[in-house]
């Protein structure tokens, strides 16, 4: 197996966790990557880009699901940063149509920690109605809460992005991807897109999608939570070869990337919000969003997570790195961001072999793993 791309000595271990990936057949085509002060100690790539057996490249990009999540959670971070949203107001003090049927009291913070009852769409929307974000918009602000908002988290999979881009749109008047883009990713030269350009459409993986969508994977009753929320937009993977999806701006699970690109943004935060004289936020603001918000049980996962605001946050009982100061989340498939502001160490991971699960897999908690192996941790 043949891996491109450069590794420090000292961190050869992760190479072999990466490179093990491929020879265990887990892999199509991946890229892998690790900063340590904002420097790349990492940044690898190998395999093949589809099914057609053309090879995944330096510049291969790839849709990563929910790892998108955490650009969407910086660019509130920075709203936050300079004053121009409170998360502990309530959303409709910027958006007054969300107030409808009981949601005056949904706060910002409750978007952020994926507890404004609204985990999905209050009707089965299409990935093409998804496009329009108006839409969704609308369909969001008039619906009743599925339960008491603030009471416990379900996690957002999809609404959570529309919420998010909605209140920055309202209060910036930028989408979320111009602003990511104008303020993030252009000043960072990171390539990473919410809304890709159709000229860059011929750089992206095609992803090796599971057996069976979303909505399949989740076990509950038909009326849980849980399967409302998968059924209220039904994804399975291919809809990411669609022109449409790749240039809409879809927040929660539509980004277009790789690790390296991951890991540059990334970078910035786990460096107290600024590289390379790049400020993206004061470190204030990031500590903040390390504060536990929940550990309740997730109606949606069924799991316990740490939630701090914008971000899983480490638990002492299922910490995921060795440092308490770590901001993280995982994609649908497999993709993975790290940022460990005790080290000052981002660790990504970006692939077209999908996993079945939703919170990350084996082969990105291999890589995290040798990442702390190298360091001694």
């Amino acid at each position: 197996m043949e891996i491109s791309g450069h590794c420090d000595e000292r961190f050869s271990v992760v190479q072999d966790a990466f490179e093990s990936n491929f020879l265990a057949d887990e892999e199509l085509g991946a890229s892998a990557a690790v900063t340590v002060e904002g420097q790349y100690v990492v940044d690898l790539w190998g395999g093949e880009r589809n099914k057609s057996g053309d090879p995944w490249e330096e510049d291969t990009i790839v849709n990563v699901y929910s790892t998108t999540k955490t650009m969407a959670s910086i660019c509130m971070l920075m709203l936050a940063d300079r004053g121009l949203i409170d998360f502990e107001a309530p959303v409709a003090d910027y958006w007054p149509k969300f107030a409808a049927n009981g949601k005056d009291s949904v706060l910002v913070r409750h978007v952020m920690t994926h507890q404004t009852g609204c985990s999905g769409f209050p009707r089965p929307v299409t990935v093409e109605e998804l496009y329009d974000h108006d839409l969704m918009a609308d369909l969001l602000a008039g619906m009743q809460p599925w339960w008491e908002p603030g009471t416990a988290p379900g996690y957002h999979a999809i609404t959570q992005g529309t919420l998010q881009a909605e209140l920055l749109r309202r209060v910036d008047g930028r989408t979320l991807g111009t602003f990511f883009r104008d303020e993030v990713t252009r000043p960072l030269n990171a390539d990473f897109h919410i809304g890709l350009p159709l000229s860059e459409g011929h750089r992206v993986a095609q992803l090796d999608v599971p057996k069976e969508g979303i909505d399949q994977i989740v076990e509950g009753q038909p009326d849980s939570v849980a399967l409302r929320t998968f059924r209220s937009c039904r994804l399975d993977g291919t809809e990411t070869e669609t022109d449409e999806w790749r240039s809409a701006e879809i927040p929660a699970g539509g980004g277009i990337g790789n690790a390296r690109s991951i890991s540059r943004v990334h970078s910035a935060v786990a460096c107290g919000g600024t590289i390379d004289g790049i400020t993206l936020m004061n470190p204030e603001t990031i500590e903040a969003a390390l504060d536990r918000q929940t550990f309740d049980r997730d109606l949606v996962l069924g799991l316990n997570v740490p939630y701090g605001t914008g971000f899983g946050i480490n638990h002492e009982r299922i910490p995921l790195t060795p440092s308490d100061r770590t901001l993280y989340w995982f994609g649908w498939g497999g993709s993975m961001g790290v940022m460990d502001l005790d080290e000052k160490i981002t660790i990504s991971y970006a692939m077209n072999k999908m996993a079945a699960g939703l919170v990350g897999d084996t082969r990105a908690f291999n890589l995290i793993a040798a990442t702390y192996a190298a360091i001694g941790k």
